[in-house]
């Protein structure tokens, strides 16, 4: 039977599913709109479309490596109460090594990888309908190294901050703990030519409008924020910021001192960013009960 435009448009008023679904849905049931309903509940489809637009901005991050490679993915959930939960922990791994093990480079690609007779856009449907909140994968990168490079990885809080840097000289102890001070100091950027041109200049503005405020000339305010750019840079670079275990030196110098240089880093901290709904632990339970 041809499924037509105006039967895939009435099951998705019906259902809150996709076009595709409908579409697909129809054709396995020769175009029965109750069994195709069924048939989208079962694979879950109805279920989680309706809650694609409930917040999730909890979950875990985690770091996966084989070899000269490793991927960072931060997998969310609506509640802290889930992400605690060993088949969401599960589900996490499991996405994890699929991605480590392609080149994927988008989410929609990353959606579209098979596991097993699945693909993960599929499983996060069928996880979603199981466990019964908004589940995403929101993020991840997948890094390579040379066989002079070394990776340094730390997890913090179970997963709540995750933190990977490539550093090339073959020193992991001094990679683990250039990962470890990612991870603490929040550092927005790795290097400072990194730092955008437009964040630049709007510090070196504020700077000199508290030099002049402060009563200095113009001319030796614009001296000042020179200075003052320098400790901005320490504030928001990895690569510059103070080293946390020897506050004599910088990241840059206790690298430097072991022989090393610092590759490439990046941090993952979960829901950074986002909206986040504020639910205590009772009303997180009673929502799993009623299945919300």
């Amino acid at each position: 039977m041809q499924v037509t435009a105006e039967m895939v448009k009435n099951l998705r008023e019906k259902s809150g599913a996709g076009m595709m679904d409908c579409k697909k849905a129809l054709a396995e049931t020769n175009g029965d709109m109750d069994k195709a309903l069924d048939y989208l509940r079962e694979k879950g489809i109805s279920k989680a479309t309706k809650k694609e637009s409930r917040i999730a901005a909890e979950g875990l991050a985690n770091i996966y490596v084989e070899n000269n490679k490793a991927v960072i993915v931060e997998i969310n959930s609506e509640t802290d109460f889930v992400s605690k939960n060993d088949e969401f922990k599960e589900l996490v791994d499991t996405i994890g090594k699929a991605l480590l093990n392609s080149d994927a480079k988008t989410l929609e690609e990353a959606n579209n990888i098979k596991v097993k007779d699945e693909t993960i856009a599929e499983l996060m449907v069928a996880k979603i309908a199981k466990i019964g909140e908004k589940l995403s994968l929101r993020r991840f990168e997948i890094v390579n190294k040379n066989d002079d490079e070394v990776f340094g990885t730390y997890l913090h809080m179970g997963g709540r901050i995750a933190s990977l840097v490539v550093v090339e000289g073959n020193n992991e102890e001094v990679a683990k703990d250039v990962a470890m001070q990612q991870a603490a100091m929040r550092p927005s950027y790795t290097f400072i030519e990194d730092v955008p041109n437009d964040v630049l200049e709007k510090e070196k503005a504020v700077q000199k409008e508290l030099a002049i405020n402060e009563g200095k000339p113009a001319d030796i305010a614009e001296k000042m924020v020179q200075g003052r750019i320098q400790k901005f840079y320490k504030e928001i670079c990895l690569n510059e910021q103070v080293f946390v275990k020897d506050s004599g030196l910088t990241i840059k110098d206790y690298l430097k001192n072991n022989g090393c240089t610092l590759k490439k880093a990046v941090r993952y901290e979960v829901g950074e960013g986002m909206e986040k709904k504020n639910e205590d632990f009772a009303q997180e339970v009673m929502n799993q009960v009623q299945g919300k």
